[in-house]
């Protein structure tokens, strides 16, 4: 391939910037071509003391860069691809989905102390509605508070005494050099809807592009990727309704176990399904209806309609 200058939008976040870079390393050592950073400040990024649910959801951290896409001022877009919303905007596609890191969210405290082990009363900090009703379902005596910023800045409150644990993902803390200060991975909270994922956002018409980053989708969590955001479409759920979802790929099936829960876990509503690979949308969807039909639809219409 020709020698060409490729344009990556991200956020300015040192987590983004990793993100970004990750990409660019690859293209630059598997391609050889040229690479340049675009940082975009986004909405999201700029309203940093009101939890996501109150401004509108995770949406707020790509539209700024969706535009700067499908005007072609970039040439590919970098995500979280918990951060991606349902719909992708006319003319844009998620070209490739990245090998997905340890999905789990983890828990790091003040004096090494797992979730059952913290005194009563304990402040425990996190931004994500849905780790918010897990600590509840666990440990009602908790105090669980709004903790918004970047991976830097949280771990900063917790140690200057803000909080007394913080829960955050896996991949994150791991890229941000924090892995020894965790002090229990919760894997049995399910995860964000692609927690762990990179997601490359393209533009459909691009084939160039789209050649360029196929080396980079990993087929297995690209099926996972499939099967958990058809779950959350199905419920037209963002972040302002408590409600996780993981998909795992094993010999030739896709296994899903989602939940949804009201703003205190007092009704959590958890299952299971399992299908072929070719039908891992087929089981998101499926999953998403036997949850509504079981108390699911009552939730989140209450959680709506109170907003």
């Amino acid at each position: 391939m020709a020698l060409m200058k490729v344009k990556i939008g991200t956020r300015k976040s040192k987590l983004a910037l990793w993100q970004a870079n990750f990409v660019k390393e690859f293209l630059e050592k598997y391609w050889g071509v040229e690479v340049e950073l675009v940082k975009i400040t986004t909405t999201g990024d700029k309203i940093t003391d009101v939890s996501l649910a109150k401004i509108g959801g995770k949406g707020l951290f790509v539209k700024e860069i969706e535009k700067a896409l499908l005007e072609g001022y970039i040439d590919l877009a970098v995500h979280s691809l918990k951060d991606v919303p349902m719909e992708i905007p006319e003319g844009l596609t998620l070209g490739a989905i990245t090998k997905r890191e340890t999905p789990y969210d983890v828990l790091i405290s003040r004096g090494g102390k797992k979730l059952s082990e913290l005194p009563s009363g304990a402040k425990v900090g996190t931004s994500s509605l849905r780790r918010q009703v897990q600590i509840k379902k666990r440990r009602k005596d908790l105090r669980v508070e709004v903790l918004r910023g970047n991976v830097d800045t949280r771990m900063r409150k917790l140690k200057e005494g803000t909080y007394d644990a913080i829960v955050l993902a896996y991949a994150g803390v791991k890229r941000m050099g924090y892995l020894d200060e965790v002090t229990e991975i919760l894997e049995e909270f399910i995860p964000a809807v692609g927690q762990g994922s990179l997601a490359i956002e393209i533009r459909e018409v691009d084939r160039k592009i789209e050649e360029l980053i196929k080396p980079l989708n990993h087929k297995e969590s690209y099926i996972s990727a499939l099967c958990e955001r058809a779950f959350l479409r199905e419920l037209e759920g963002g972040c302002q309704v408590p409600i996780g979802a993981f998909a795992e790929v094993k010999g030739g099936e896709v296994r899903l176990k989602a939940f949804i829960s009201d703003l205190e876990a007092q009704r959590f509503i958890e299952g299971q399904d399992i299908g072929e690979v070719q039908k891992a949308e087929e089981v998101g969807k499926r999953l998403a209806d036997r949850l509504l039909n079981m108390g699911g639809r009552e939730i989140l219409e209450e959680i709506y309609s109170s907003q």
